[in-house]
C-alpha cells in the first residue's frame, strides 16, 4: 500500500451517516469511491452539485457533470444542481458538516496552506478559503514529507495561507494530529510506524496521546 492509499483510507472513517460532505480537488476526491454502501452521505461541490457519486465508467461518462476539479462524476438519486452562489451559501452558512482538503503545509497552530505556490501558475484560490471558514470541521489529508524529504508539518507556515487555526484533524501517511486548545496532538500513527520516525519527520512540536505512548 502505498502512501496515498494509506491516507486515503484513514481518510474515509472521518466520513460519518447523515453528513454533507465536501471534498477538496485533488487526493481528496478519491474518496468519493471509497465511501462504504451502507454509508448515507451528500457530497456537496462547490461549482454546483450536490449528491456527488462515484467516477463514472466509461459509458457513464456526462462532460456536464463535473466537480470543481474539472473531472467528470456521477450524481446519485435524488441529486440537485444549482449556481455557485447558492453553493457558497451552503458553505458560508454552516451547513457543510465536514471539509476533507488536501494540503502544501500545516502549522502546529493548525493554520493550513494549500491554495498556491508563489511564481507559479495559479487559476484562482477555488473554495478553499470558505470552506474553512464555513464547514462544521475541516480534515487536511496529504503526505508528510515534500518529493524533497522536507517536513510539511510547519513550526509555521512558509506559503501563503488559506486559513490561521482552521484545521481540527491532519492526517498524513504516517501519523493522524489533532488542533486542541493544549495544542497540536499526536493521536494515531499508522501501521508499522514509530513515533521516533514522526518526530524525525515533522518539524512542528506536539504532544502525544497517552494511548499512542501505550501502544
Amino acid at each position: 500500500m502505498n502512501a496515498r492509499q494509506r491516507i486515503i483510507k484513514r481518510a474515509i472513517k472521518e466520513i460519518k451517516n447523515g453528513m454533507n460532505v465536501n471534498l477538496g480537488i485533488g487526493m481528496p476526491t478519491l474518496l468519493a469511491n471509497e465511501i462504504p454502501p451502507n454509508i448515507n452521505v451528500l457530497l456537496q461541490s462547490e461549482n454546483g452539485l450536490l449528491g456527488i457519486g462515484p467516477y463514472p465508467k466509461e459509458d457513464e461518462v456526462d462532460s456536464d457533470l463535473i466537480n470543481a476539479g474539472k473531472e467528470t462524476v456521477t450524481v446519485v438519486p435524488g441529486g440537485s444542481f444549482f449556481d455557485s452562489a447558492e453553493s457558497f451559501a451552503m458553505i458560508r452558512g454552516g451547513h457543510i458538516d465536514l471539509a476533507i482538503l488536501g494540503g502544501m503545509e500545516v502549522s502546529e497552530t493548525g493554520d493550513l496552506a494549500n491554495w498556491m505556490i508563489p511564481g507559479k501558475m495559479v487559476k484562482g484560490m477555488g473554495g478553499a478559503m470558505d470552506l474553512v471558514a464555513g464547514a462544521k470541521r475541516v480534515v487536511v489529508i496529504m503526505e508528510h514529507v515534500s518529493k524533497h524529504g522536507e517536513s510539511k508539518v510547519k513550526k509555521s507556515c512558509t506559503l501563503p495561507l488559506t486559513g490561521k487555526g482552521v484545521v481540527h484533524r491532519l492526517i498524513t501517511d504516517l501519523a493522524v494530529f489533532d488542533f486542541t486548545d493544549e495544542g497540536m496532538k499526536l493521536v494515531e500513527l499508522a501501521d508499522g510506524v514509530t513515533i521516533e520516525e514522526v518526530t524525525k519527520k515533522t518539524e512542528a512540536s506536539f504532544n502525544i496521546e497517552s494511548s499512542v505512548l501505550l501502544n
